[in-house]
């Protein structure tokens, strides 16, 4: 079936009527997979030789946060180095990146597969893939009409881009103090409403030189904040210092913090600078900062007061410019109740408080950190593919993380050596047994079907019975919080609610 002039009208349609870009991109994945009868869709934004998807159809869940570099996948390199449509022959030995991604084919591969190049004033700004199992089954577009659809995502996707860089006022597409090798390992992975709120608080703060006390458990990632807050400040130019105050013994921590003359000690043989002259017009980074001894933390104050600092041993004072970020994973202000923290220290590091919330409050946005940490083991062990099982991805899901992040990514990269051991072709499906969470696993309830179920009739029965038991679920271990049950399904409430009462459940 060609596409029609009526088809491509509805295409340009969907792509105005969303409220925000992502929503109108997820319109468009949803109806070109409709329309074009294809298995999956996925529209892919390009930076710095990396593809990032922004919105997939017919894909697993943990796809949206996998990260494709062109040297790690060949199709996408093809993709991006092409002016045109793209076709891969169906026998082509091009190892296709959504490979076991597509549910209920995980151990299959892709046979019908093309790609979009998208571009803005002749600059490649993303990718359109469409893919189908059947090696004939986009056989009968012809690549003009693939070119219309090309043309209308590369306007939707470069205006919403230009708005982007308009509402964080930045000059240039990407920063040019950003080094292309580590934009992936800075990133922060996420779409509940938690990121975004996270996000929102570091583009405001970031622009000014306001000193930021950054709050949250051990492994939610409180060093990636500040980070992204030193890379969107005027400072990105200048070095960002990492200290962790809880590793220094209180015999060096001075000297760490504002270095030393030579002779200032015994074993001072010469010169050392310290921590905060090395950050001289750009960002210090403090971590665990609620460890500092109560006399440094005066010391600390003075410089946050006045810019100046004496190194040890020294009789003259150095003036600094430096913003400060701090970092606990302790509750600061009973700290000072208990007179272990300095209440004038406190108030001037947190002129402006972020709090990074657990990953057991994100949980939509496990499955996004699921795949980048899949993509990156991927990339480590020299694998052609990590995928996860629907099982897996149901597994992590319900699971604590006590850890947060860091025990997510942990487990996953652990996971992928226990299967590459037993698998051993370079092609690894994670199972749940590769993983240690029992406790998670206990604490799955699988909604039984009823005794008389029956296979569904329709594929659209089949999805509804399927969402219907999906949200139950999720909304019996949210307490019957909706809120929480769409923050947990990454959709938007007022959608959840509209499903909810199609689906019978209110």
């Amino acid at each position: 079936m060609a596409l029609s002039i009526q088809t491509l009208s509805r295409i340009a349609i969907e792509l105005q009527a969303g409220i925000s870009s992502q929503d109108r991109f997820q319109r468009l994945t949803d109806s070109l997979r409709r329309l074009l009868g294809c298995d999956a869709c996925a529209l892919l934004s390009y930076e710095q030789q990396l593809f990032r998807p922004l919105a997939i159809a017919g894909l697993s869940p943990d796809v949206l946060g996998r990260r494709f570099r062109l040297a790690e996948h060949p199709r996408l390199e093809a993709i991006a180095r092409a002016g045109d449509v793209v076709r891969f022959p169906a026998d082509s030995q091009l190892p296709d990146p959504y490979d076991g991604l597509i549910p209920g084919h995980e151990t299959f591969k892709v046979h019908a597969c093309i790609g979009l190049p998208l571009f803005a004033n002749q600059n490649l700004i993303g990718a359109l893939t469409i893919d189908g199992m059947d090696p004939h089954q986009l056989d009968h577009f012809s690549d003009e009409e693939l070119r219309l659809v090309g043309a209308l995502s590369s306007t939707a996707l470069g205006n919403a881009l230009l708005v982007e860089r308009l509402e964080r006022q930045e000059p240039t597409p990407a920063p040019a103090n950003r080094r292309p090798d580590t934009d992936d390992e800075d990133e922060m992975i996420g779409l509940s409403a938690g990121m975004a709120q996270l996000k929102k608080e570091i583009d405001i703060v970031a622009n000014s030189d306001l000193n930021v006390l950054i709050t949250g458990e051990t492994g939610v990632g409180k060093e990636l904040v500040a980070r992204a807050i030193h890379q969107k400040s005027p400072r990105a130019a200048n070095p960002l210092v990492y200290l962790n105050c809880a590793a220094l013994p209180e015999s060096v921590a001075e000297s760490e913090l504002f270095g030393h003359v030579k002779g200032a000690f015994t074993g001072a043989i010469h010169h050392r600078i310290g921590k905060f002259e090395l950050a001289d017009n750009g960002t210090l980074f403090l971590d665990e900062i609620g460890e500092l001894s109560l006399t440094l933390q005066a010391k600390l104050l003075r410089v946050l007061q006045y810019g100046d600092l004496q190194r040890v041993g020294d009789d003259q004072s150095l003036r600094v410019n430096v913003r400060v970020l701090a970092a606990t994973n302790r509750v600061l202000k009973d700290a000072v109740l208990d007179g272990q923290f300095r209440a004038d220290l406190f108030h001037r590091l947190s002129v402006f408080p972020i709090h990074v919330p657990p990953l057991r409050e994100r949980g939509g946005d496990i499955a996004l950190l699921a795949g980048f940490f899949c993509e990156r083991s991927r990339a480590r062990l020299g694998l052609g593919r990590v995928a996860l099982a629907p099982a897996t991805l149901a597994l992590l899901s319900a699971s604590h993380w006590p850890g947060n992040v860091r025990e997510l990514e942990h487990a996953i990269y652990r996971a992928a050596i226990l299967a590459r051991a037993g698998q051993g072709n370079g092609e690894i499906l994670l199972q749940p047994d590769n993983f240690s969470l029992e406790a998670a696993a206990q604490g799955i309830r699988p909604v039984p079907p009823p005794e008389d179920a029956v296979e569904p009739a329709t594929l659209r029965h089949g999805t509804d019975e399927y969402q219907r038991r999906l949200i139950r679920l999720t909304l019996a271990r949210c307490g019957d919080n909706w809120s929480a049950c769409a923050r947990a399904l990454a959709v938007n409430p007022g959608n959840l609610h509209r499903l909810a009462r199609r689906l019978g459940l209110k």
